[in-house]
């Protein structure tokens, strides 16, 4: 597979407007099996089952901005790139130990959620943003920890250099985009949560538990890979 061709294909182009930013998630933790827009600025929202639609606006009011660099690593002609992911320190309070792609909070001095992006990948691992090649966005997700994540999509050109922030970063490592990409080595997964059932997916990778919103926001960018 040609991967930059078909990724540059499949990503939304245009960064999404401030009213969907400031709205539910497109997908997420809540619909991990929702049927999948089009690439485009501003797909229609998904409620949660159950939650009437004053619940869900309101708890749409709450959600915290944040932005990931799902970064494909060039590895050269007629080799499959890779994808860069991070093992979150073991000492944090919040998502210990998970594995997460490099991103964050969108601050306030941040220009766009690109910038989040580009600025949290360098904190965290290190990566110069000169190095990525943005191509591109997928729809935003809603984590069931109340934050809306725009994924930024891009292209890691070689001869870069990483060093972990080891306040935030435990490990630095690459999945090959076949295995990331391929939704049938994905395992579905229920569990209880506030209450609630909620469905996830994970992918074992080399003793790494990739799962949550990393592992949903990988689904859905296999499955628009796959139509």
């Amino acid at each position: 597979m040609d991967y930059r061709a078909r990724i540059s294909a499949v990503v939304n182009r245009e960064l999404p407007t401030p009213e969907v930013l400031s709205s539910e998630g497109q997908f997420g933790d809540h619909k991990v099996d929702g049927a999948l827009s089009s690439p485009s600025p501003s797909p229609s929202p998904w409620p949660e089952a159950g939650a009437t639609e004053d619940e869900w606006l309101e708890k749409s009011k709450n959600l915290r901005l944040a932005a990931v660099l799902i970064g494909l690593v060039d590895k050269g002609p007629d080799q499959e790139p890779s994808i860069l992911l991070t093992r979150r320190a073991d000492h944090l309070d919040k998502h210990s130990g998970q594995v997460a792609f490099p991103g964050g909070k969108v601050e306030s001095q941040d220009a766009t959620p690109v910038e989040t992006a580009l600025r949290e990948a360098h904190e965290e691992t290190g990566l110069d943003p000169s190095f990525v090649e943005v191509a591109g966005f997928l729809d935003t997700y809603q984590t069931g920890t109340g934050f809306l994540i725009l994924p930024v999509v891009g292209f890691i050109r070689p001869g870069f250099s990483l060093t972990p922030d080891t306040n935030e970063v435990a490990d630095i490592f690459e999945v090959p985009a076949s295995l990331a990409l391929d939704a049938q080595g994905y395992e579905r997964h229920s569990g209880e949560w506030g209450g609630k059932t909620r469905h996830y997916y994970s992918l074992q990778f080399e003793g790494y538990n990739i799962w949550g919103a990393t592992a949903g926001m990988l689904m859905h960018m296999s499955r628009r890979l796959a139509r």
